[in-house]
């Protein structure tokens, strides 16, 4: 008997120069061989994977978060009686609230989730990074969580120049005297709320870790890379997987004392001497996930199998030294299909 066919509404179509996961995560499910209905959830009308052919079968938009949590839900709740949803994958740590808060809601309509708890998503903020690292016996840099300007004038000595200032959800711009960090507090806190971090930097090398908990301490998927290529806003242009067993070993002992349900990012930096420090938890796919599939761990597909409550054999290999690195293409649309987002919010 054929299993029946999965309607998955993913977000994060925005492919730009600071990119969402969204697009990757399609492409792995695509590439799993499910039989699957792609629904795109899109902020903007500019997000290029709408537009992306062959990507989603239908894109509607939707309202900010920040507008409301019954706003968004009746928009949720209107695409659902339209497209019968049956997973719903978001992939901003600015929307994961709302899909937390609404799981039990969504269960209830039909629509499956897989994501952290409450408490493992508001623990591992970048505000509360030294008491997560306390509480679990992580080395982590020196950070304060900084509501105005002023306090940057009077940061505990262990924080000196350089150090980074990074927004409640996103960026972050390394720094290197105080008219720089009043500048970057300013513009990351007039985008993405308070408080703002400030973080020692640390000498080293950036490794990151993509993995996958399955809520009761196990570790479902977990694949190492270095970045190859960073761009001005951190972001990861290319990367090559590493064969790094203390890494791993870091993210299976955190997945299992905190009972990490769903995907997760570790950034760390490792110095020179060996020493790996903790930088941020992103609580969500990262947008290098396809570099894991293409490595053999497709974790796109194994949160669908979990979502729908279908149990999923740990995968502990991958390929190492294999390679992604993005790139621009021009994209040829018609105008009409612009105008009809602009018009109906759907295409």
């Amino acid at each position: 008997m054929n299993e029946k066919k999965l309607t998955i509404a993913i977000t994060g179509l925005n492919n730009i120069d600071s990119p969402g996961p969204g697009v990757p995560v399609i492409r792995g499910i695509k590439d799993s061989g499910m039989d699957v209905r792609i629904i795109g959830l899109a902020y903007e009308n500019l997000e290029p994977g709408i537009y992306m052919p062959g990507l989603v079968d239908k894109t509607y938009l939707m309202p900010f978060p920040s507008t409301g949590r019954e706003t968004y839900l009746e928009r949720l709740t209107y695409i659902h009686e339209k497209e019968d949803i049956d997973i719903i994958i978001p992939n901003f740590d600015s929307e994961l609230f709302l899909f937390i808060k609404f799981s039990d809601t969504l269960l209830k309509m039909g629509i499956h989730t897989f994501l952290p708890t409450l408490e493992q998503f508001e623990e591992r903020h970048k505000d509360n990074l030294p008491e997560f690292a306390k509480k679990y016996n992580v080395t982590v840099p020196k950070s304060k969580a900084v509501l105005t300007s002023n306090e940057l004038a009077d940061l505990p000595k262990e924080i000196a120049y350089p150090y980074y200032i990074k927004g409640k959800f996103y960026e972050a711009y390394k720094v290197d005297n105080y008219n720089q960090a009043v500048f970057y507090f300013n513009k990351l806190s007039s985008k993405w709320g308070l408080p703002v971090v400030a973080q020692q930097a640390i000498q080293g090398t950036e490794v990151n870790v993509i993995a996958l908990g399955d809520g009761e301490g196990n570790t479902v998927a977990a694949v190492a890379m270095r970045k190859q290529y960073i761009t001005d806003k951190g972001k990861a242009w290319g990367g090559i997987t590493l064969n790094d067993e203390v890494l791993l070993e870091v993210t299976h002992r955190i997945i299992k004392e905190t009972k990490w349900r769903g995907a997760m990012e570790l950034e760390m930096i490792k110095t020179e001497d060996g020493e790996y420090h903790l930088i941020e938890i992103n609580p969500r796919i990262p947008a290098w996930v396809y570099l894991a599939v293409g490595a053999g761990q497709n974790i796109p597909e194994m949160i669908c199998q979990l979502a729908m409550g279908k149990k999923v054999k740990p995968v502990n290999n991958y390929e190492y030294g294999k390679m992604f690195i993005r790139y621009s293409w021009d994209l040829i649309g018609d105008i009409a299909d612009f105008e009809k987002i602009i018009m109906s919010g759907e295409l």
